[in-house]
């Protein structure tokens, strides 16, 4: 993203996102049929589903749906983009002549007809054969990577091309910064010339193994993402392999995956899973191959639907993936690298909550902090509705971990939520209700406007000591019910980075209900039905929790969470609900003094030499396609990554580790990335630390927990 603007859900991302991280056990990939061009035409089941879609969109979405002309224009350019975001195939004149006769789209779509968005794919079809012939043939010339000139890798805003010969230079300047790419990496003239030609190829063959349902799905996800980017459509095929995915166990790497422009991209790592254990992936990095077990050919997946990339990553337990992955911080100028993962079952208990301490920090030695990672709000709510008496529960393993910890002497405790994004409502309801006395966690609002309160369900609070919560741009939902209950009763402090933003709530609708006696399965609906609200009144949604002592470590954070999403819902409030506030802590004095401890601190330093290379890598839009300055660019931003963490680790003592070498010493990788993970939940231990002093509680007894 660049420039400011708004980031679309890419085609099909919504649909894959919980199957790109179960990454359950599967066959091999079918082989491809290719779809002929008489099978890409409406069906009479297509047409029921849409009338029955606009009836529940119209009955059930929280915001309010009106079915116009603006609504079906926007309809339509978001089917443009979600079809060639990076627009490389469809004219100016494609784009005209659909919008032209659009005006009359909301009456069609409002009468179950769908002829434009099938026309709208048949002709970007034959738009794609054209393309991909012309890069083929590109890859039979020369290349001069001498020449003083660059190549727009980010066209999302840009204007439509007008003719072939425009469309030709695009082209012929993205295969030339492809390849120049891959020549980074140093492979060979005949390796990358095969590997771009499989991708082109690749390409091509994808978009003619569109089923008419695939083309339906495309097009009614463009429809309700015109609405808000959280509803979403599911054919009854992606429905049944959902349903599948949902039945089988949890295996594979642990990555939530995303679609953007042509690539796959990693969206958050899944706590206790292989790709977060092995320190080597991270959010924002693409995966541009996949190959399997120890000695596969690598299968380059650029271009590739995003469920396909999720059916080549997935696999039984115990197997070996591996990946090439061009890093984030290294940005488009970048050199690749590989990264073997061993799939493994993402269990409850690898997402459990885990406790550690922090003896004496730096501002206040006498003091120990215990620090409590919760990573998920999970419940097996199987073994509970089967009766268990002892259930995994986050709130049982916190509470479990907070006596540990209190029977070690702690005087305060950090809750680190950074990269939860979010789960069980109750878990949130309930883990708040270990921290505060009595009252209200969260409000939720439906689309009739009804608001059900969420309510502690202890009486009294299990710990009552000094506290603190540490969040980064990556928690979410119930990660920010809880820090926002927390902040809003001033029971603790809220430390890291404005939170995600995520305050809506979704269901699983199965549409056929809404069509009685009808015999074909229609799909599912996923809509958006409520909102979040903290007890003071405003919305979690969009704005997410603003921390009251904040760390600036990345790139601009309209670039990410909800507030990057075209069409979210906005920020809005209601009545506050009646509770009581906690004593009121003034921290002005623990801002500066935290502004003041990071600004020395090499272990921040790193982090925000990292953060502003990000920034510069989100704000670019081209890059050279001379060789010498790639090579330069890519070794700057290396060297500087690089520099800076290695400064860090041995000043704490440890010997960097070279993950890029033959024969990596896994236990010290583990070590290393432990000891930069902990770098902000030291600060906010020493940021409670400051808290506990400055209000006397070190005087005092420590904190009593009840049972």
């Amino acid at each position: 993203m660049t420039g400011g603007a708004r980031r679309r859900t890419r085609l099909g991302t919504l649909l894959v996102f919980l199957a790109a991280w179960l990454c359950v056990s599967c066959a091999a990939v079918a082989e491809f049929t290719p779809v002929g061009m008489a099978e890409l035409f409406p069906s009479d089941r297509q047409s029921k589903t849409t009338l029955v879609i606009n009836k529940v969109l119209e009955r059930f979405h929280y915001r309010d749906f009106k079915l116009d002309d603006g609504f079906a224009q926007s309809a339509l350019r978001n089917y443009f983009d979600d079809l060639d975001p990076n627009r490389s195939f469809f004219f100016e004149r494609d784009i005209e002549r659909f919008t032209r006769g659009g005006n009359r789209l909301d009456d069609d779509l409002d009468a179950g007809k769908l002829d434009v968005a099938f026309d709208i794919f048949r002709v970007y079809r034959m738009r794609v054969d054209n393309r991909i012939e012309y890069a083929l043939k590109l890859l039979e010339e020369d290349f001069d990577f001498d020449k003083a000139e660059t190549y727009r890798f980010d066209r999302e805003n840009a204007d439509w091309a007008k003719s072939d010969a425009e469309l030709d230079d695009i082209w012929r300047k993205r295969v030339k910064y492809d390849y120049l790419t891959l020549k980074l990496s140093e492979e060979s003239d005949e390796e990358i010339r095969d590997q771009l030609r499989k991708r082109y190829e690749g390409i091509s063959r994808r978009v003619h193994q569109f089923t008419g349902d695939d083309v339906y799905q495309a097009f009614v996800n463009a429809y309700t993402g015109t609405l808000e980017p959280h509803t979403s459509y599911m054919s009854p095929s992606t429905s049944e392999n959902f349903d599948i995915s949902m039945r089988l166990k949890l295996e594979g790497i642990g990555a939530v995956l995303s679609g953007e422009n042509e690539y796959t991209v990693i969206q958050r790592t899944i706590a206790g899973g292989p790709a977060r254990q092995s320190g080597q992936v991270h959010t924002g990095d693409r995966i541009i191959g996949v190959a399997q077990g120890k000695s596969g050919e690598m299968e380059d997946v650029v271009g590739w639907r995003l469920q396909d990339v999720v059916d080549k990553i997935r696999g039984p337990k115990g197997s070996v993936v591996r990946l090439e992955v061009l890093p984030k911080a290294s940005g488009s100028a970048g050199r690749t690298r590989e990264v073997e993962l061993v799939r493994n079952e993402i269990r409850l208990e690898d997402q459990a909550a885990q406790s550690y301490l922090i003896d004496g920090p730096e501002n206040a030695p006498d003091l120990r902090i215990g620090v409590v990672e919760v990573p998920a709000f999970y419940r097996d709510f199987r073994a509970e509705s089967e009766g268990s008496r002892d259930f995994t529960s986050t709130t049982r393993d916190v509470r479990r971990l907070i006596k540990d910890l209190q029977a070690k002497g702690v005087d305060g405790l950090v809750v680190d939520l950074r990269g939860n994004g979010g789960g069980s409502l109750t878990e949130a309801t309930s883990l708040t209700g270990l921290f505060i006395d009595e009252g209200p966690v969260v409000q939720v609002k439906d689309a009739l406007g009804k608001v059900d309160v969420e309510v502690d369900p202890y009486p009294g609070a299990i710990y009552s000591g000094p506290l603190a919560v540490l969040v980064d741009r990556n928690s979410a939902s119930a990660s920010e019910i809880f820090a926002g209950a927390i902040q809003d009763y001033g029971r603790g402090v809220i430390i890291g980075e404005p939170t995600f933003g995520k305050g809506t709530v979704q269901t699983l609708i199965d549409l056929e209900r809404y069509l009685p006696g009808n015999a074909a399965e229609l799909g599912r609906l996923r809509l958006t039905m409520a909102e979040f609200f903290r007890v003071s009144g405003g919305s979690t949604q969009l704005r997410g929790i603003e921390p009251d002592i904040r760390f600036d470590l990345g790139p601009d954070l309209s670039e990410h969470g909800e507030r990057s999403l075209e069409n979210a819902l906005p920020w809005d409030r209601i009545r506050p609900a009646r509770y009581s506030r906690y004593r009121p802590l003034d921290v002005e004095p623990l801002r500066q003094r935290s502004s003041t401890r990071i600004r020395e601190d090499d272990g921040f330093r790193m982090l925000m030499s990292r953060g502003e290379l990000l920034s510069e890598i989100n704000e670019q839009q081209e890059v050279s396609l001379r060789e010498s300055e790639r090579r330069r660019e890519s070794e700057r931003r290396d060297r500087v990554l690089e520099e800076e963490r290695n400064r860090f680790l041995r000043a704490r003592g440890l010997d960097p580790v070279d993950e890029d070498a033959d024969e990596v010493d896994e236990d010290a990788l583990e070590r290393q990335q432990e000891l930069i993970d902990r770098i902000q939940a030291k600060e906010a231990a020493r940021i409670l630390a400051d808290v506990i002093v400055m209000q006397g509680s070190a005087d005092r007894p420590r904190a009593a927990m009840r049972d």
